[in-house]
């Protein structure tokens, strides 16, 4: 058995794709003989993060980290987010000399120029010197491994991600009876990067519903008089809302993954969504979703399709295959680093 030490900023409470992949892949190594370690922002003072207080930056230091990195004793590192954590891990690791790999989950340069005005160019130069040295950079698609080469990154691996066919699965449509169909569906943080105005003010019938919760969600509710939020669910009522849509709307352009496209496929609702990162590289059975550069005209032939086309190809997606490749790419804490 080894052990596996995963260093994240992203973390319970927080819900999102990042916190979902890091434990499910913490269930699956474990259930093939690794002991896994996180080290999160619990346990540290922490402040929050402008414009998303919901994530809590750290508040440590160099000695702190190369304290429980010791006391953990891993047999390998996973960095998985350049988040204070993430940068105090690399530091000590390249002190140290311990071999580390790590992953890209997040397009912060996109995701920082929707607020601020800077250049995208400044943030992939720092997310190129925070990857470099790691033994392999593990990312979600082959569209994005190929995007981040082109931009002078190396060591990538690409690493699909799974989905819980037992919780999200077809089923009677039991959520939204009251509303006139077809239902339209969008799960996930309701904020500015989402795109969601693409969605919302789509001209298509029917009833458009808006599960999850952030910062941009009272004005899109006073914009959008009749689109139907519903705020954050979990757990059996999430699983609900997926197998009642008819179609399930993903507009982002910036997402790397996006998990809940597999959760809505294995719900067995097909999925519409522009033609970008992610989304195009999940769709590619026409069974089972449409991807457009015209929203609208995705979500109609989304409608056409049937819920078994979708849950077959859902079914391709396992977090055992996920553990499988980042097995395969951890290197012991002796391996010889990359040059920074």
């Amino acid at each position: 058995m080894s052990r596996v030490l995963i260093v994240t900023d992203a973390w319970f409470p927080q819900v999102n794709g990042v916190v979902r992949c890091l434990e499910a892949l913490g269930r699956e190594l474990g259930a093939m003989g690794h002991e896994v370690d996180y080290l999160t922002p619990q346990g540290f003072w922490t402040c929050p993060l402008p414009t998303y207080p919901e994530i809590r930056l750290s508040l440590v230091t160099p000695p702190t980290i190369a304290a429980e990195i010791a006391r953990r004793a891993p047999d390998h590192i996973h960095i998985a987010t350049e988040g204070p954590l993430g940068l105090l891990a690399r530091f000590v690791s390249l002190e140290q000399g311990l071999g580390f790999t790590t992953s890209y989950h997040t397009r912060f340069p996109e995701y920082l120029a929707a607020r601020l005005p800077v250049p995208t160019e400044w943030a992939y130069g720092f997310l190129r010197w925070f990857h470099a040295p790691a033994a392999a950079t593990l990312v979600p698609t082959p569209s994005l491994t190929e995007e981040l080469a082109g931009r002078g990154f190396g060591h990538l691996v690409t690493w699909t991600r799974g989905v819980d066919h037992q919780r999200f699965a077809p089923g009677p449509k039991t959520a939204f009876s009251a509303l006139p169909g077809p239902h339209l569906l969008y799960v996930g943080r309701v904020s500015v990067e989402k795109n969601l105005d693409d969605f919302l003010a789509l001209d298509v019938p029917g009833s458009k519903i808006v599960v999850g919760d952030g910062p941009a969600r009272s004005e899109l509710a006073a914009r959008y008089p009749d689109v139907h939020f519903l705020g954050a669910k979990s757990g059996d009522d999430l699983a609900a809302c997926y197998r009642s849509a008819d179609v399930f709307v993903f507009p982002s352009r910036t997402d790397t993954f996006g998990n809940v496209i597999l959760e809505a496929l294995a719900s067995g609702v097909p999925v519409a969504a522009y033609p970008v990162t992610g989304p195009a590289d999940i769709l590619t059975d026409p069974r089972a979703g449409a991807v457009d550069a015209n929203l609208g005209v995705a979500v109609r032939r989304a409608l056409m399709l049937d819920r078994e086309g979708a849950r077959r190809h859902a079914e391709r997606f396992t977090w055992r295959r996920c553990a499988e490749i980042f097995e395969g790419v951890l290197v012991p804490v002796s391996h010889r680093l990359a040059a920074a």
